[in-house]
């Protein structure tokens, strides 16, 4: 409660002080500071990354307590720094503890600032650390899963602070960057909508990153005929049999317009990236027939980009 208390004050004073006493919150170019936290190994030097990228100041592995120090120097006359960003975490050790009490000093001192907290699911965590065979910050000399458990202990109180909480699990690097960028920078009206046709087999589990998700096995299924089963969805004899009972032109009938009403609303709103998802069992035909036609109807836009993925194309189904 006491650093609380101390650091409101010191930033409360600042944003009270004339031009003429030197430290001015009106003259102080400081826009927007975000102060990242969250478990380690979850994607903070990715988000760091992400602001790099878009020109902020940025500092890594800032113990709490320097925090209110910095904040600071950018609010006096003098400073340049517009925007910044700081990851603090628990390599800080027993500084980390004050870090709840910074950000209520952040909060009654009036500083316009943003928190940002990063968390994946304990078995994501581990795999990255047996990945990269780092050890925990909390248990050099223990287990990973221990120094998990140690650390959700001092994360969850910080949440309650957080502006956007993002869950990592699951995630690729680009596609955390993404979601990164989109909750925290500016929005700018897109000069073309980034547009992904991604296939997926149920079975194997639905995307995490996808903003829009059909499900087609409705249609009739491939994997039933043994000359089909070994083929994918880009064989043309697959496409023709998936399409043989007329369901398959109604459901284009339908998704076409939808898809023609979303798209251009989605560019207007500042979008810049579109995440479309086709699901059927297995993820290597009808799925795989659909996200195809798509990507071909939609690249003779001008106004997206038009990128086709299938995540389980390759993935043989038991007896194939």
């Amino acid at each position: 409660m006491a650093a609380t208390t101390r650091l409101s004050q010191r930033l409360g004073s600042l944003t009270r002080r004339s031009p003429r006493e030197g430290a001015l919150h009106g003259s102080s170019r400081l826009e927007d500071f975000v102060v990242i936290t969250g478990y380690s190994g979850a994607g903070k030097s990715t988000a760091m990354q992400v602001f790099e990228d878009a020109g902020y100041f940025c500092v890594d592995n800032l113990p709490p307590e320097m925090i209110g120090g910095l904040v600071e120097l950018f609010m006096h006359e003098g400073s340049k720094v517009e925007r910044a960003a700081v990851v603090s975490d628990v390599r800080g050790g027993e500084y980390f503890e004050a870090l709840q009490a910074v950000l209520r000093g952040l909060d009654e001192g009036a500083i316009n600032h943003r928190v940002l907290f990063l968390h994946a699911d304990e078995q994501t965590l581990l795999d990255r650390y047996q990945e990269t065979r780092r050890r925990h910050p909390l248990a050099p000399e223990g287990s990973v899963a221990q120094g998990i458990a140690a650390e959700r202990a001092l994360l969850d109180p910080l949440q309650v602070h957080a502006e956007a909480t993002i869950d990592s699990t699951g995630l690729k690097a680009s596609t955390l960057r993404r979601k990164i960028a989109e909750n925290f920078l500016p929005r700018q009206q897109a000069t073309k909508l980034a547009v992904t046709f991604q296939s997926f087999g149920f079975k194997h589990g639905p995307p995490r990153d996808a903003d829009l998700s059909f499900d087609v096995r409705f249609l009739p299924n491939p994997h039933w005929e043994p000359e089909l089963r070994p083929l994918t969805g880009k064989d043309a004899r697959v496409a023709e049999y998936v399409g043989r009972q007329g369901a398959l032109l109604e459901f284009y009938e339908r998704l076409h317009g939808l898809l023609d009403f979303l798209l251009p609303q989605y560019l207007a709103e500042g979008k810049a990236h579109l995440a479309v998802a086709v699901g059927c069992t297995g993820g290597r035909h009808r799925s795989v027939v659909i996200a195809e036609d798509l990507g071909a109807r939609y690249r003779e836009r001008q106004d997206i980009f038009v990128d086709v993925l299938h995540r389980d194309i390759e993935k043989q189904a038991p007896g194939s």
